[in-house]
């Protein structure tokens, strides 16, 4: 039976069976998936996608068709893909009917968008804000004065070259970008280094960031929480090494359990761009745009209000490996413990 003639057999007319059908735009994920899918594949609603994400990233384009270009719209959506699943961009490319080349200059093209917003969505809180963030720090354990935690994490990466290529081999084996980041209350990131190999310490990331300078210069008033790796100062505050006096005591449960936000925090990152947990393929430059591309989007999806960020609560304490510390820190650090713990 042909085509015409089964809709003769199954409709009164040609122009019923049109008026029947459902049209769906099966290249358009904005259309074929309702809201909840929508957000479970690319992390932000068809909203926000729209009347932000879009104007923030395309505000300049054209309107010319010129060479067919592929719509802002799927470009965004194949990258936030990406991000989203980690998939091979053959994948990706394959949803959105593209091939592979053309989506790893999409991927590339919006991760350094992205990572160029950076002041505008990474930044420490203006000076009237830091007294409310100190005050939420305070809620968790009682630990005074902290506008932020600091930690690093490894981004698992290919082996970048044979010349330095093991530069980048961290101490568990494998090659990655060590990255640094400090947290802010809501495990909003307000600093992030995204270019250091995974074999260097995180003590010289941070001694060589401009974050460090900030402190170090007096810009910053309030106090960061580190791990151990870090060396104690007026600013930078690390874990008692074999407390002895409850004092001590009482000072490392407060440091670990406000601390333990940047833990929280890694694992909730790499959950919701979980290409920060597959081994990323591109060259160095993309990948580290990319990271800070993830890192746009996560303090992006906290200010649109795009989950709920759980509330900081007072934790189990976490055990942390301690080193020793100068005299001039360790100074330092018992006179902060006598004023608030003792």
């Amino acid at each position: 039976m042909s085509f015409e003639s089964f809709i003769e057999y199954m409709y009164d007319s040609p122009y019923d069976y049109l008026s029947r059908r459902y049209l769906r735009d099966a290249e358009n994920p904005m259309e074929i998936y309702d809201e909840n899918e929508f957000r479970i594949r690319f992390r932000f609603t068809k909203n926000i996608v729209a009347s932000f994400l879009l104007p923030l990233l395309f505000q300049n384009t054209g309107d010319s068709n010129r060479g067919l270009p592929i719509p802002p719209v799927i470009q965004m959506l194949a990258a936030l893909r990406f991000y989203a699943t980690g998939n091979f961009q053959i994948v990706c490319g394959d949803l959105h009917q593209i091939s592979q080349s053309v989506v790893s200059r999409i991927v590339a093209n919006v991760s350094k968008t992205l990572a160029f917003k950076i002041r505008r969505f990474i930044k420490f809180p203006d000076v009237p804000e830091r007294a409310n963030v100190k005050i939420q720090f305070h809620h968790v354990a009682g630990f005074p004065g902290v506008i932020g935690c600091i930690d690093c994490t490894h981004i698992p990466i290919i082996n970048p070259n044979r010349q330095n290529g093991e530069v980048f081999r961290n101490r568990k084996g494998w090659f990655s970008i060590n990255v640094q980041i400090v947290c802010g209350p809501r495990m909003e990131i307000y600093d992030i280094v995204a270019r250091w190999p995974g074999s260097v310490h995180d003590s010289r990331i941070f001694t060589n960031s401009r974050c460090y300078m900030r402190f170090e210069e007096g810009e910053m008033a309030g106090l960061l929480i580190g791990d151990s790796g870090y060396a104690q100062a007026s600013y930078m505050y690390t874990p008692v090494h074999n407390p002895q006096s409850q004092p001590e005591f009482r000072y490392n449960r407060a440091h670990i359990s406000t601390r333990n936000i940047t833990e929280r925090f890694n694992g909730v990152w790499k959950r919701k761009f979980a290409c920060l947990n597959r081994k990323l393929q591109n060259n160095l430059s993309n990948t580290c745009n990319i990271i800070v591309a993830c890192a746009v989007l996560h303090n992006i999806s906290i200010e649109t209000n795009q989950e709920m960020i759980e509330p900081l609560t007072n934790l189990a304490v976490v055990p942390v490996p301690l080193t020793g510390d100068t005299a001039r820190g360790s100074v330092i650090m018992a006179a902060f413990i006598a004023r608030h713990f003792s």
